[in-house]
C-alpha cells in the first residue's frame, strides 16, 4: 500500500474519532446542556463539590474545554469566585481521563450494537431520546474508529522507515511532550490525542517512555485552546485558562524526569502499553488534583497580580460576553448572547433619560451620550448578529434555534427602538429649544410620564428575555393597548388646551404630538421586541389583527 494511501486512511480513521468525540459532545450538550450548566453553577459554591462537578460534567461531555467554558462564563463575569472556578477545571481535567480508561479496553463488538441503538434512538420524535441517539451513536463510532486505526497500524510497527522518524523524536522526551500538544491543540481534543498515543504505544511504534511524555503533551495542548480562543479584552478573564496551563506546565516540571519509573511501575513494557498510557494519563491529572486542591486560594491570589482587572471604563461598543471559544457549546453561546443583548436595553434607557432631561430642563441640549449610545447600539447589535450567525446550526437543537431567533428579534427592535429616539424624539424635543417655545405644565408633565413608563416597559422586556415568562408577556403585551389608550387621552387633552386658547399649546402643538408619536413607537418596538415571541411560543398571539376585523364583521352577516 502506498504511503498516500496510508495517510489518507489513517487521516480519515483520525477524522471518525473526532467526529464520534462531537457527536458524543453535541448530543449530551442538547439532551442536558442547561442542566449541566446549572449543575456546575449550585456546585461552585464549595471547592470540593465544585471539583466532584467538573469530574462528572466532563466525564459526560468527553471535552474539558467544554466544562471549562461553561464555568469561565461565571468567572469571567464576577459570579463566582476563581477558587471554585480552578477546582472546576481541576475536575475536568480528571473527567476527561475516564473515557479513555474506558476505551483502553477492546470493547469493537460493541460498536455495532451502540450505533443500532443510537440510530433507533435517534428516530424517535421526543427531543431527549434523539439527542441521547446521537451521544449513542457517536459513542460507537468512536470505537469503531479505534478498531480500525489499531487494524491500520499493525502492518506498519516494524516498517523501518517509521521507526526511524519515531526513534529520533523518542530520543528528546521534549520533542514528544511538543508534538503531542500541537496534535491535541489542533485537534481540540486530548481524549482524541490519547487515544491515539495509545495504539502508538500497543503496536511499539513508540517506546513507553516516549509514550508517556506525549500523555503530557497532550494535556499541555488542551489547555491552549481555551487561553488563545477566549478570555476577551480584559486579562482578567484569562485567569482561569492561565491557572489551568500552569498546573499542567508545574506537572510536567515533576513528571519529565520520572517517566522511565513510572513506565516500569505500570507495566509499559510488559505487553499491555496502552492500558499503561491510559493509567499514566488518570494518574498524571489525579496527582495534580491532589496538589493543586489545597493550594488554591494562594494560587488563585497569584492569579491575580498577574492579570489585573482592567480599571478603565470599557468601550460601550465593545463586546463583553460574546466569547469566540463558546461557540463550541451551545448553551454557553447563547447565555452569553443574551446578556450582550441586555446591554442594547442599558443603552436605550440611556437615550430614554437623556430626552426626559431635554424636556423636563427647558433650554437643555442632548448630551453628547445619546450620540455615543446610537453609535455603540449600532456596534453591538453587528457584533451581536456576526456571532450568532456564525453559530455551527448543526450543533443547534430546535430549542437553541429558537432561542437565537428570539435574541436577534430582540436586538433588532431594540435597535429600532434607539433609531426613533435618536431620529425622532430628541430632534423633536430640541426643537422647542431652537424656536424658543414651551410645553405647557400639563403637556410636559404627560410627556414625562409616557416616557418613565416606557422605561418601565423597557426593564420588564429586558427580564422578559432571560425568564421566557409567558404572565410577563401578557403584561407587557397589554402594556402596548394601555399606552395606546394613555396617547389617545394624552392627543384629546392637548386639544382641550387648544380650544381654551393656551398660547403654550398653540405654538408648541405639532412637535407635541411628534413627541406623543415618538413615544408610541418606542413602546411598540419594546413590546415586539420581548412579549410576542413568548405569546407566539404559547400559541396565544394572532397572526394578524386583521382575522380579528374579518370575524367581528362576518359575525353580524353569517346571523
Amino acid at each position: 500500500m502506498s504511503l498516500i494511501v496510508v495517510l489518507i486512511s489513517l487521516s480519515g480513521t483520525v477524522a471518525l474519532l473526532l467526529w464520534g468525540t462531537r457527536m458524543v459532545q453535541t448530543g449530551v450538550q442538547r439532551a442536558f446542556g442547561a442542566r449541566l450548566r446549572g449543575l456546575l453553577g449550585r456546585a461552585l459554591s464549595n471547592r470540593l463539590r465544585a471539583f466532584l462537578a467538573g469530574l462528572g460534567v466532563t466525564a459526560l461531555l468527553q471535552s474539558s474545554t467544554a466544562t471549562g467554558l461553561m464555568v469561565a462564563g461565571f468567572a469571567a463575569g464576577g459570579v463566582v469566585g476563581l477558587v471554585p472556578a480552578l477546582a472546576v477545571m481541576l475536575g475536568a481535567n480528571l473527567g476527561t481521563t475516564l473515557i479513555v480508561q474506558l476505551l483502553s479496553f477492546d470493547m469493537a463488538m460493541v460498536a455495532p450494537a451502540l450505533i443500532l441503538l443510537g440510530f433507533i434512538l435517534f428516530r424517535r420524535e421526543a427531543p431527549l431520546p434523539h439527542d441521547l441517539g446521537r451521544a449513542v451513536i457517536g459513542l460507537g463510532l468512536m470505537l469503531m474508529a479505534l478498531h480500525q486505526l489499531v487494524a491500520l497500524m499493525g502492518p506498519y510497527e516494524a516498517t523501518p522507515q517509521l521507526r526511524a522518524l519515531l526513534g529520533l523524536i523518542a530520543a528528546v522526551p521534549l520533542l514528544d511532550v511538543l508534538v503531542a500538544a500541537l496534535m491535541s491543540w489542533a485537534l481540540h481534543s486530548s481524549v482524541a490525542t490519547v487515544l491515539l498515543i495509545m495504539s502508538l504505544a500497543e503496536h511499539g511504534v513508540v517506546s513507553p517512555e516516549a509514550a508517556l511524555a506525549m500523555v503530557i503533551g497532550a494535556n499541555l495542548g488542551s489547555a491552549l485552546n481555551p487561553l488563545l480562543e477566549g478570555g476577551g479584552g480584559d486579562p482578567a478573564g484569562r485567569r482561569l485558562p492561565l491557572g489551568n496551563l500552569l498546573n499542567r506546565l508545574v506537572g510536567l516540571a515533576i513528571a519529565m524526569p520520572l517517566l522511565g519509573p513510572a513506565a516500569a511501575l505500570l507495566g509499559g513494557g510488559s505487553g499491555d502499553a496502552g492500558r499503561a498510557v491510559a493509567q499514566f494519563h488518570s494518574l498524571f491529572n489525579l496527582v495534580l488534583a491532589a496538589l493543586f486542591l489545597p493550594l488554591l486560594t494562594p494560587y488563585a491570589a497569584l492569579l491575580r497580580r498577574l492579570l489585573p482587572r482592567r480599571e478603565n471604563p470599557a468601550d460601550p461598543a465593545r463586546p463583553l460576553y460574546l466569547d469566540p471559544a463558546a461557540r463550541e457549546v451551545p448553551v454557553v453561546a447563547l447565555g452569553g448572547a443574551a446578556r450582550e443583548a441586555l446591554r442594547l436595553a442599558d443603552l436605550v434607557e440611556a437615550m430614554l433619560r437623556d430626552a426626559r432631561g431635554v424636556l423636563a430642563t427647558p433650554g437643555a441640549r442632548p448630551a453628547a451620550v445619546s450620540r455615543q449610545a446610537e453609535d455603540a447600539l449600532d456596534r453591538l447589535n453587528r457584533e451581536l448578529k456576526t456571532y450568532l450567525a456564525g453559530l455551527d446550526t448543526e450543533e443547534l437543537s430546535e430549542a437553541d434555534q429558537r432561542r437565537v431567533q428570539e435574541i436577534l428579534l430582540f436586538a433588532m427592535h431594540l435597535e429600532q427602538a434607539g433609531d426613533v429616539v435618536q431620529g425622532g424624539l430628541l430632534p423633536h424635543a430640541g426643537k422647542l429649544r431652537k424656536r424658543g417655545l414651551m410645553l405647557s405644565a400639563e403637556g410636559r408633565d404627560e410627556l414625562l410620564g409616557l416616557i418613565d413608563r416606557v422605561i418601565g416597559n423597557l426593564r420588564i422586556a429586558a427580564s422578559l428575555l432571560m425568564t421566557e415568562d409567558a404572565r410577563a408577556a401578557w403584561l407587557l403585551a397589554a402594556e402596548k393597548a394601555a399606552f395606546r389608550d394613555v396617547e389617545a387621552q394624552a392627543t384629546v387633552r392637548h386639544f382641550e388646551r387648544l380650544r381654551a386658547g393656551r398660547l403654550e399649546s398653540l405654538d408648541s402643538g405639532g412637535l407635541h404630538l411628534d413627541l406623543l408619536r415618538d413615544l408610541k413607537l418606542v413602546n411598540s418596538h419594546v413590546v415586539a421586541a420581548a412579549a410576542y415571541p413568548v405569546l407566539e411560543r404559547e400559541g396565544e398571539l394572532r397572526p394578524s389583527r386583521l382575522v380579528e376585523a374579518e370575524e367581528a364583521t362576518a359575525g353580524p352577516a353569517a346571523g
